[in-house]
C-alpha cells in the first residue's frame, strides 16, 4: 500500500517534468529559428549620429524672481502694563535735516584792464576764511590815466591790509592803509593870461594805521557800552609839506531802561610843517549826554565841550541836542538837529578837496558856532526810501580856495573872517523795484552868504548826482552815473596881496565865473562763468574839455576802458 502510493507520486511528478521540458524546447526552437535568419555577422563602421528629439518650446518667459519667502522665527515677550488714560497732546519731535552742502566761496578777485587815454587799471581783494568771527584781508588799487593837454596825468595807488575779532564780549577791529597821489600842474589859461610850459609834478603820501574795540550790543535794559579807537597818520608832499596826527575817541554808555547816560571823547594832536609854516592844531572835546528812546521817540540832549591848545588857545560850548519822532512806522520820521562844533584843518583834508595846493599854506581851525538842521525820513512802500532835509549854518574862518598872484595854475588857502552863513537844501531817493533795477539820486542847493569875501569861492550853488544799475540777467548788468555842478566864483589878484591875509581888498580882486559841467558815465558787466566776467566803462560822454571844478584845469575828455575780473 505504501509502495503504491510511491509508485503513484513518482509518476505524477515525472509527467509535469516532461510537459514543462515540452515548453521549454518550443521556446528554444523558436529562437533558433531567429538565430538563423541573422546568422551571418555584418559590422558596419561609422560616425555616431544622435537623433534628438525635437524640442518642446515654452511660449512663457521664465520667472527671473524665484526667490523663496524666508520667514524668520519672532519670540513675543508681552509685558504686562498699566493702561494709562492720557488726554494731553504728546510733542513732536522735529526731525533734523541732513547737513547744508556749503556754497563755495567767491570772496576774492583779482581785476585788470586798460583803454583810451592812457588808462591802466589793476584791482585785487583777498578775504581770508568763512568764520564770520575772524575777519582778515587786503586791498590793493591802481588807476592811471593821460589827458590831451601838457603832463595831464593822474595816477592814484592803494594797499590796505584789514581785520576784525568778533568776541562773546567785545569785538576788536584794526586797518593799515597807505595811499599815494601823483600829478603834475598841468593848469593852462586858454587866454594865455600866464605861461606854463614845464609844469611841475607833485605826489602825496599817506600812511594810516587805526585800531579799535566796541562792546558787542545786548538787551540788558541796565547794559554798559563802551568804545575806543587810535587813529594816526603821516601825511607828506613831494617839495617840504609834512602833516602828523593822532586822533583818540572814546565811548561810554550806560542804559538805564528807557534812558541812557553817556560820554563821548576825542583828543586830537596835529601838527603840520612846511618851509615856512609850523603849527601845532590840538583839539579835545567832550561831549556829556542823556538819552531817552521809548515809543517811536528818541531824544539826545547835550553839550559839546571843545578846548584848543597848541597853536590855537580858546575854550568853547555848543549845545548838541538831536530829536527823532516816528509819526508812521517805517514810512515818517521826523527829526531835528542844533549843535556847534570845532573843525580841525589839515593838509591831508584840503589836498583831498583839490590837490593842486601850493606850499606854504596857512592853517586856521573853522568854527560851526550854530548849525541848525531839521527834516523827514522813511519809506513810501517796498524799495523806496527817502530823506529831506533843510538846514542853516554859520561858520566863522571858512577855508576857501584862491589863484596864487604869482603862479595862477597853483591854489592858496584863505578864511572868510566872520560869520558866513550858509542855508541848503538836501534830498536823496533810493529806489529798487526789483533785484534788476535800483536807482538812487541826490541834489544839494546851497546859498552862501560870505562874512567878508565878495564870493564863497569854488562854492557851486547846485549839485546832483545819480547812479542806476539794471541787472538784465544773471549774466549781464548795465551801470550809469550822472555828476552836475552848478557855475561857481573864482578870486584872481590883480595885484599880489598883503601878507598875511587877513582883509580882503576889492580893487585888488577880479571875480570870474566857472561855467558848470554835466559828467556822465555808462558801463557794463559780463559774467562768462562764476569765476571770469568782462566789464567796460566810459567816462564824460559828453566829452567836456573846457569845464573843470577849477580854474585854469580842464578835465580828460571821452575816455573808455575794459578789462577781465578773475573771482576765487
Amino acid at each position: 500500500m505504501r509502495f503504491s502510493k510511491l509508485l503513484y507520486t513518482t509518476v505524477l511528478f515525472i509527467s509535469a517534468g516532461t510537459l514543462g521540458l515540452q515548453a521549454q524546447d518550443t521556446k528554444t526552437t523558436d529562437k533558433k529559428k531567429d538565430d538563423k535568419t541573422i546568422a551571418e555577422e555584418i559590422e558596419v563602421v561609422r560616425p555616431y549620429k544622435p537623433v534628438l528629439a525635437e524640442a518642446v518650446k515654452l511660449r512663457r518667459s521664465p520667472d527671473l524672481n524665484d526667490i523663496k519667502t524666508y520667514k524668520a522665527r519672532f519670540n513675543y515677550a508681552l509685558t504686562d502694563r498699566k493702561l494709562e488714560l492720557n488726554s494731553d497732546i504728546n510733542k513732536l519731535q522735529a526731525q533734523q535735516l541732513a547737513d547744508e552742502r556749503q556754497a563755495a566761496l567767491m570772496n576774492n578777485y583779482v581785476k585788470a584792464g586798460f583803454g583810451s587815454a592812457t588808462t591802466t587799471l589793476a584791482e585785487a581783494y583777498i578775504n581770508l576764511g568763512r568764520d564770520e568771527a575772524l575777519q582778515a584781508g587786503g586791498f590793493f588799487r591802481h588807476f592811471g590815466q593821460q589827458g590831451k593837454l601838457n603832463e595831464q596825468k593822474f595816477n592814484q595807488q592803494e594797499f590796505s591790509v584789514f581785520g576784525r575779532s568778533i568776541g562773546d564780549q567785545f569785538t576788536l577791529s584794526g586797518r593799515v592803509n597807505y595811499q599815494r597821489n601823483g600829478l603834475a600842474f598841468y593848469g593852462q589859461d586858454p587866454n594865455n593870461s600866464f605861461v606854463n610850459a614845464n609844469p611841475e609834478k607833485q605826489a602825496f603820501n599817506f600812511f594810516e594805521a587805526e585800531g579799535e574795540i566796541a562792546s558787542k550790543y545786548t538787551t540788558d535794559e541796565n547794559a554798559l557800552s563802551y568804545a575806543a579807537k587810535l587813529n594816526g597818520y603821516i601825511w607828506g608832499d613831494k617839495f617840504n609839506a609834512k602833516e602828523n596826527s593822532v586822533v583818540l575817541n572814546g565811548y561810554l554808555n550806560k542804559r538805564i531802561s528807557s534812558f541812557n547816560l553817556g560820554l563821548a571823547t576825542s583828543v586830537e594832536f596835529g601838527k603840520t610843517q612846511d618851509l615856512n609854516v609850523s603849527v601845532g592844531n590840538n583839539l579835545l572835546k567832550l561831549n556829556p549826554y542823556i538819552r531817552l528812546q521809548s515809543n517811536g521817540v528818541k531824544i539826545n540832549a547835550g553839550i559839546n565841550f571843545v578846548q584848543e591848545f597848541g597853536a590855537f588857545s580858546e575854550t568853547r560850548i555848543f549845545p548838541a541836542v538831536t530829536a527823532d519822532f516816528t509819526l508812521i512806522p517805517d514810512y515818517l520820521q521826523v527829526f531835528g538837529e542844533l549843535k556847534g562844533d570845532v573843525n580841525r584843518t589839515s593838509l591831508k583834508q584840503l589836498t583831498d578837496e583839490n590837490p593842486f595846493l601850493n606850499s606854504n599854506i596857512e592853517i586856521q581851525n573853522s568854527v560851526e558856532k550854530l548849525s541848525i538842521t531839521g527834516g523827514i525820513k522813511g519809506t513810501a512802500g517796498p524799495g523806496f526810501g527817502y530823506k529831506a532835509k533843510v538846514y542853516h549854518k554859520e561858520i566863522s574862518q571858512m577855508p576857501l580856495f584862491v589863484n596864487d598872484f604869482a603862479s595862477p595854475y597853483k591854489f592858496d588857502v584863505i578864511y572868510d573872517f566872520g560869520n558866513m552863513k550858509l542855508f541848503g537844501v538836501e534830498g536823496e531817493i533810493s529806489v529798487q523795484v526789483s533785484n534788476a533795477l535800483k536807482w538812487t539820486g541826490k541834489l544839494n542847493l546851497e546859498n552862501y552868504k560870505p562874512a567878508s569875501e565878495t564870493k564863497s569861492w569854488f562854492k557851486p550853488q547846485l549839485r546832483v548826482s545819480s547812479n542806476l544799475l539794471y541787472n538784465f540777467n544773471d549774466k549781464l548788468s548795465f551801470n550809469a552815473a550822472v555828476a552836475l555842478q552848478d557855475d561857481s566864483k573864482a578870486k584872481l589878484y590883480t595885484a599880489k596881496p598883503v601878507t598875511p591875509y587877513v582883509v580882503p581888498d576889492r580893487n585888488n580882486e577880479t571875480v570870474v565865473n566857472v561855467k558848470g559841467f554835466v559828467d556822465l558815465g555808462i558801463g557794463a558787466n559780463y559774467k562768462i562763468n562764476n569765476k571770469f566776467a568782462v566789464f567796460a566803462k566810459a567816462n564824460n560822454l559828453l566829452n567836456n574839455t573846457s569845464n573843470g571844478r577849477f580854474l585854469y584845469y580842464q578835465p580828460i575828455g571821452l575816455n573808455v576802458f575794459g578789462g577781465l575780473t578773475y573771482s576765487f
